[in-house]
């Protein structure tokens, strides 16, 4: 039977959509395009096969997501936001600004690639000078530009990046965050980089310097 909360409020029936446990964390995962069942588990290591299975049915039947089939040929079923779902990407950016503030944030946990290249987005500050990078965690590589005032992230390479960063999801976290320099974790041996060095080194000053509330 499913669960609500019965009140008339705006916010208690988003959460009778969406507010079930995986249920954002799935909407997360799809905000940079879509995705095979197989990838949205990889995303996602702590949720078993049903109960995915289960939040999928739920979003897809309240018109968040989608199911689909890429075009030759790749020809896979994937899943997707639809329009309406993609209206939760600045929820979900405003959840993860405030989640990283909070001085009992498992540091130390999981880190999915997906959710590091979103707090991009959520920790942007400025964007002079212009400037595209690419970005190489393991498999995945993202083509990252700033301009105007925001952060264009899509999967796959650069054209003519003016750096490329290859290093692992909490590496860039640290460095996103201002914990370590690029100068530090390229020391460490934890990335390499290709490129204008100076344009590298200007990667983390896009973004705040948030660190937890005391």
């Amino acid at each position: 039977m499913t669960r609500t909360y019965d009140d008339g409020c705006g916010i208690a029936h988003a959460l009778d959509l969406v507010g079930e446990r995986w249920a954002l964390l799935v909407v997360r995962e799809l905000l940079l395009g879509p995705k095979r069942f197989t990838d949205l588990r990889a995303g996602l290591p702590g949720v078993s096969a049903n109960i995915l299975s289960q939040r999928l049915r739920e979003l897809e039947a309240e018109g968040v997501i989608e199911r689909t089939t890429l075009p030759p040929p790749a020809g896979v079923a994937v899943y997707a936001l639809t329009s309406r779902g993609a209206e939760l990407e600045p929820v979900v950016l405003a959840l993860g600004a405030w989640g990283v503030r909070s001085p009992t944030l498992p540091r130390d946990a999981h880190l999915g690639v997906d959710s590091v290249i979103l707090s991009l987005a959520a920790q942007l500050t400025h964007t002079e000078p212009p400037a595209t990078y690419e970005l190489r965690l393991g498999q995945y590589q993202f083509a990252v530009r700033l301009h105007d005032g925001r952060v264009d992230v899509s999967r796959g390479t650069a054209d003519r990046p003016d750096a490329a960063i290859t290093t692992t999801p909490r590496a860039l976290d640290a460095i996103v965050s201002g914990d370590r320099s690029l100068t530090d974790v390229v020391t460490a041996g934890e990335a390499a980089v290709e490129g204008d060095e100076l344009a590298a080194a200007r990667f983390a000053t896009y973004f705040a310097v948030t660190g937890p509330e005391s």
